[in-house]
């Protein structure tokens, strides 16, 4: 079995969809086996293909704030680890936004890289591709029922959906005022817990 850091590396060095990838291939994410908490978002944009450091955009200060985490707690790989369904950047639907993750990503990279994070307690599935990935038929109609629902039982939940923080979910933050007043106060009292414990 390879270790993670070898998997990891096939996964940096990955071109499965090069053909497909209108910057070419870039893969982000990081990961160490002591990580205790999984971030699983949708796929880089452009400032994180031009940069190669995961949420490196408005969408990641707001996921931060959200979380309760500064950066240096959020890039710290031995606590949290990021792997994102695409790990490159996908470009752009011609009606606007970006694309979604390559199918192939996920399915060929995931179940190797998450085998070697044993000491996840919490992974935050953001946005609607993870929450497809990763809870399947659990998903509620919406998003809003799927967040409601992993809501309450967070204390000793393994998995939490959340709204992809971008700015085109503004208006349904304003919409939801419970998500910001009500999840996110536990949410970060579960995360500060984690990122305590060795």
């Amino acid at each position: 079995m390879p270790t993670l850091d070898e998997t990891a590396a096939a996964a940096r060095a990955c071109t499965l969809c090069a053909d497909h990838l209108p910057l070419g291939p870039r893969p982000v994410l990081r990961a160490r086996g002591t990580a205790r908490i999984l971030v699983i978002g949708q796929a880089p944009g452009t400032k994180v293909h031009a940069t190669g450091l995961p949420w490196n955009d408005p969408s990641g200060d707001r996921l931060r704030a959200w979380m309760g985490v500064d950066r240096e707690t959020f890039y710290d790989d031995r606590r949290i680890a990021i792997i994102p369904i695409g790990l490159c950047y996908p470009g752009r639907l011609p009606r606007g936004g970006d694309a979604p993750p390559r199918p192939e990503c996920a399915p060929t990279w995931h179940p190797a890289l998450l085998a070697g994070l044993p000491d996840v307690a919490l992974t935050l599935l953001v946005g609607q591709y993870a929450q497809a990935r990763y809870l399947g038929e659990g998903r509620g109609r919406t998003l809003t029922e799927t967040v409601r629902a992993f809501a309450a039982p967070l204390e000793g939940a393994g998995l939490l959906p959340l709204p992809h923080p971008s700015w085109r979910n503004t208006a349904w933050l304003r919409r939801h005022p419970w998500f910001e007043a009500e999840l996110l106060p536990v949410l970060r009292d579960r995360l500060a817990t984690l990122l305590e414990r060795p």
